[in-house]
């Protein structure tokens, strides 16, 4: 078994600060693809909901020109009777 020596220590912490900085340089240059890509993302989501809000609002509209069109029938509850008076 080995023991830990001072330049293996010192070996893991320079590669560890490489890995960081490297890490950092590749999101500064990664950064404005994801964020642009979410943006259009987001985007897209309100155009859809957009759409079906619209789509919805025509059908409903729709519906009630064709109520409209059509008369109200009256309901028919009965006949009617004309009563004489009996004295």
């Amino acid at each position: 078994m080995e023991t830990a020596s001072f330049s293996g220590l010192l070996r893991s912490l320079v590669i560890i600060v490489l890995v960081y900085y490297a890490l950092r340089y590749i999101m500064r240059l990664l950064a404005p693809v994801i964020v642009q890509q979410v943006v259009k993302k987001a985007e897209q989501s309100i155009y859809q909901r957009q759409q079906n809000t619209q789509d919805q609002y025509q059908q409903q509209s729709a519906a009630q020109d064709k109520a409209q069109e059509r008369p109200a029938e009256k309901k028919k509850v009965g006949e009617y009777i004309d009563f004489e008076e009996i004295e």
